[in-house]
């Protein structure tokens, strides 16, 4: 296609837009939809999706629907839903008063399957679900026909009245499709459009017990909405044939034009709501907002953004080809969010004792630190210097090698907004294992003072009777390969579990300046990005997450990984 000075660069689907607005007639509108079924909450590869048909709606001055395919009661819950709501609330977009149901349109679809049935387009079959799966063919064998395709017009409108009564069981009959059972697409070898499921809906109750198929259902809301570009992944692509057959043989004024995209596909995760919930239930993550899960729900617990998430569905694009995307990719547009908008503060996740043997007593001095390098807007705060105080352990070798410019035995450094220290004497337990330092201090040496004597090494610290304890969490990818869910061997996605996902850390100790810490992420410098878990962290107990470290660490094996899947 070739690009326009007005619509260069655009992706193929908002050129195909720009396209049909210069043809549309006046004062037209493009109307979206996003059409999640209630059955999980929602995935990343739904973001894309998500941010794509509100996005377009933005774009384009139009509305976009957030609609409920609540078709299979067996399967939907509100509580999926309500957590659906919370989501795309949480992603920055709105709906107004466009939250729709595809239940609200239940009588529809049922006075359309009567006309289709009227007009000798359907059928109501009394083959079961086996013998059904068995005339259908296969890619290189057509299907036969039923031997109930020839019932008249007169007994499929009696079967079907019979359906919706409650006449039959559960899979004792259905409403077909009368289309080709030759056709190559197997979609189009009169699929089922209504079956019958004796089961409660969470909005209907017990109002309907045969309900329709998604293929038949879909296009009929996309219609009933005045939907003009229905959107939606590569799989459905040979349901696009249906979706027009449904829409052709159906007296709406609505052309709704269905338009396929890749799905995201993210390394080292799956977004099978049915193994996710597999999951849940054997215990391997404690549930849907587990913060490794790849759910919106895990992300905004783990301590992602809005905003990063969106930047990352803009990154991937739209395109028509199936690829596997880093996960790099993602927790960079992450990086780069908070690298702007987090705190910086200071934590010791591995404390070692350091006593400053010539510090004065109980002496508490404060020590201004900046809130944010780059930002002196962002403000300052106070940091307690004491006596005794917490380093990270792994910044101190008693035997170092030549480049390590941290703590030494004699060796001196810089702490962080303080002093510079020296160390004097290492005390081991009887196990000769390090419990303490001995240092002192050169008084003359203040940060930000006259005194600006250098060292090579500065190291982050707290205070040991004025910081606060805290469990920390170290997320990491829940995977140890880029496509668990599609491998070649046959061997189960389980198998690929990452035993080091979690790494839950006893004992660390924070700047008391995050008692009062709110949802918002902070750095801990050097160390990575961090969040108060919403739910475990209390008054009495502080719970940090890892939202991403601070490289990608990852980023050379995940390359190498991704090229081979």
């Amino acid at each position: 296609m070739t690009e326009t000075s007005e619509s260069a660069g655009l992706d193929f689907i908002r050129q195909g837009i720009v396209d049909w607005l210069k043809k549309a007639p006046d004062g037209a509108q493009v109307v979206t939809r996003f059409p999640p079924e209630p059955n999980g909450y929602l995935h990343i590869g739904h973001a894309k999706a998500i941010c794509l048909n509100f996005g377009i709606s933005e774009e384009y001055g139009g509305p976009c629907f957030l609609r409920f395919d609540d078709t299979n009661p067996l399967k939907e819950d509100q509580a999926y839903a309500d957590a659906i709501v919370k989501d795309v609330h949480w992603l920055g977009f709105d709906w107004g008063d466009r939250l729709t149901h595809a239940s609200d349109y239940y009588p529809h679809f049922y006075d359309c399957a009567l006309q289709l049935i009227h007009a000798g387009k359907a059928y109501v079959d009394s083959l079961n679900g086996d013998e059904i799966r068995e005339y259908r063919g296969t890619l290189k064998e057509p299907g036969r026909n039923s031997p109930y395709r020839d019932r008249s017009v007169e007994e499929s409108l009696e079967l079907f009245a019979a359906m919706r009564a409650g006449d039959f069981a559960d899979g004792e009959v259905c409403l077909r499709a009368r289309i080709d059972m030759a056709s190559p697409n197997i979609n189009m070898r009169d699929p089922i459009l209504y079956r019958i499921r004796k089961a409660a809906h969470q909005r209907t109750g017990d109002e309907w017990c045969i309900y329709p198929m998604y293929d038949f259902a879909h296009p009929i809301s996309d219609a009933l909405e005045g939907i003009t570009h229905s959107l939606c992944t590569l799989e459905f692509e040979d349901h696009r044939p249906l979706y027009n057959w449904v829409i052709d043989n159906l007296d709406f004024e609505a052309r709704p034009r269905q338009i396929e995209f890749s799905r995201l596909n993210l390394a080292y995760t799956i977004t099978s709501k049915r193994k996710l919930l597999q999951l849940i239930e054997e215990g391997v993550v404690a549930g849907w907002d587990d913060p490794r899960m790849p759910t919106l729900a895990g992300m905004r617990r783990r301590g992602y953004t809005p905003a990063a998430i969106r930047d990352f569905c803009g990154r991937v694009g739209i395109t028509k080809k199936e690829n596997i995307i880093q996960m790099g990719v993602l927790e960079n547009s992450v990086r780069e969010d908070l690298g702007e908008s987090a705190h910086r503060v200071m934590a010791v996740l591995d404390p070692l004792k350091v006593t400053l043997t010539n510090w004065p007593g109980d002496k508490v001095e404060m020590h201004t630190a900046q809130n944010h390098p780059a930002y002196p807007e962002m403000g300052e705060r106070e940091i307690p210097l004491t006596r005794e105080i917490y380093i990270e352990r792994d910044d101190f070798m008693e035997d170092p090698p030549r480049k390590f410019f941290r703590l030494r035995p004699g060796g001196e450094v810089r702490l962080r907004y303080g002093y510079i220290i020296k160390c004097e004497q290492v005390i081991k337990d009887d196990n000769g294992n390090i419990i303490e330092l001995l240092c002192s201090y050169d008084p003359d040496t203040r940060s930000g003072g006259d005194n600006q004597r250098k060292v090579k090494g500065t190291i982050h610290w707290v205070s040991a009777t004025e910081s606060l304890p805290a469990e920390v969490r170290l997320y990491d990818r829940l995977f140890s390969v880029p496509r668990p869910d599609a491998d070649s061997s046959g061997r189960d996605f389980r198998e690929f579990l990452n035993p080091d996902s979690l790494q839950v850390m006893h004992g660390c100790r924070v700047e008391a300046s995050l008692a009062s810490a709110d949802d918002a992420a902070v750095q801990f410098e050097r160390t990575g990005y961090f969040v108060r878990d919403p739910l475990d962290s209390r008054a009495n107990k502080l719970v940090f997450n890892r939202v991403v470290t601070l490289r990608d660490s990852w980023a050379k094996l995940e390359k190498q990984d991704v090229a081979q899947a």
